[in-house]
């Protein structure tokens, strides 16, 4: 069993803070792996369910950032875990917005959440560390945590959290480097793998695949240097095809027969050279005359009618 806690602020008014990121990451997980609803439990809210092959909990602290350990030491005595089952999901200053980094122990960096994490139940525990980067000026900071994401870093945050929680399922079972590249990955896609998974691409713009181009090689005829003409590409004649009945008894069509092209009689020809050009002539040789044969009435004919005179 894992407890994964998202750190940051309860109520409206922190929800879209950029410090409250760690909150947005384990509602992701909740969403994407069905989790039940949320119930108030821990000194804030909590919900159980599975993600890959473990059970998990997750939880967001209600007694804000700087108290978030009292909350996660309270559900690790209910659950009987150790600090080695605590998976803390946080912001990260120190990381470009959209970076996710995985650490075991370790300090602080000043994180307050942490800090009181820490004080509760020791310092083994994983945290997840989301980007969000820095102000540029240390008196800037508190402001620039508190201030909500603006509406031009949700084309980065969106994908960014569904691929964090996709990569979640790793994690739990101990893959970090897999956790990281699932979470690197997000969910951008090219129009090409786009249409291949049947979603639609970016503007839902459509793959159009251009005509293949037959191109005719320069100088083949007779060395004259020019390109060959256009190319014409004659349909080739159809193959007559018949349907025929496997078995007895009819039945629906199985399978289709080719039949073969009927044979035809070729004239005998003969080949005479001509007598002043190069090319052969082509002569078609007569077929001997036969003699007409007649039938018993022509037969009768001749004999009764003309008189016996036979020819």
């Amino acid at each position: 069993m894992k407890l994964i806690v998202g750190l940051g602020n309860p109520g409206e008014k922190y929800a879209r803070n950029r410090h409250n990121i760690g909150f947005m990451a384990v509602d992701e997980l909740a969403r994407g792996y069905s989790f039940g609803p949320w119930k108030r439990r821990f000194q804030g809210a909590a919900v159980e369910g599975q993600i890959g092959a473990s059970k998990c909990i997750l939880l967001k602290p209600g007694t804000y950032m700087n108290e978030s350990g009292r909350a996660v030491g309270e559900a690790m005595r209910f659950y009987k875990l150790s600090a080695g089952d605590v998976i803390v999901v946080h912001d990260e200053l120190d990381l470009k917005p959209g970076t996710v980094r995985v650490k075991t122990g370790g300090g602080n960096a000043g994180h307050n959440g942490l800090k009181s994490v820490s004080a509760y139940v020791g310092n083994d525990y994983t945290r997840v560390r989301l980007g969000i980067g820095h102000p540029g000026d240390k008196t800037l900071v508190a402001n620039y945590v508190l201030q909500d994401f603006a509406k031009a870093d949700r084309e980065w945050l969106d994908p960014f959290l569904e691929g964090i929680a996709r990569g979640m399922a790793r994690l739990v079972e101990g893959g970090e480097a897999a956790f990281l590249s699932e979470a690197a990955r997000g969910r951008n896609l090219s129009q090409a793998a786009a249409k291949l998974n049947g979603a639609a691409g970016p503007n839902d713009a459509k793959i159009k695949a251009s005509a293949p181009r037959i191109d005719v090689a320069q100088g083949a005829g007779a060395g004259s240097g020019m390109p060959l003409g256009p190319v014409e590409i004659i349909p080739a004649a159809p193959i007559p095809v018949v349907a025929a009945r496997e078995g007895t008894g009819g039945g629906a069509v199985s399978r289709a027969v080719i039949l073969p092209e009927p044979e035809r009689a070729s004239a005998a020809v003969e080949i005479a050279p001509a007598p002043s050009q190069d090319a052969a002539t082509v002569h078609p040789s007569a077929a001997p005359a036969r003699k007409k044969k007649g039938g018993f009435f022509s037969w009768w004919f001749r004999t009764r009618i003309r008189g016996g005179v036979t020819t």
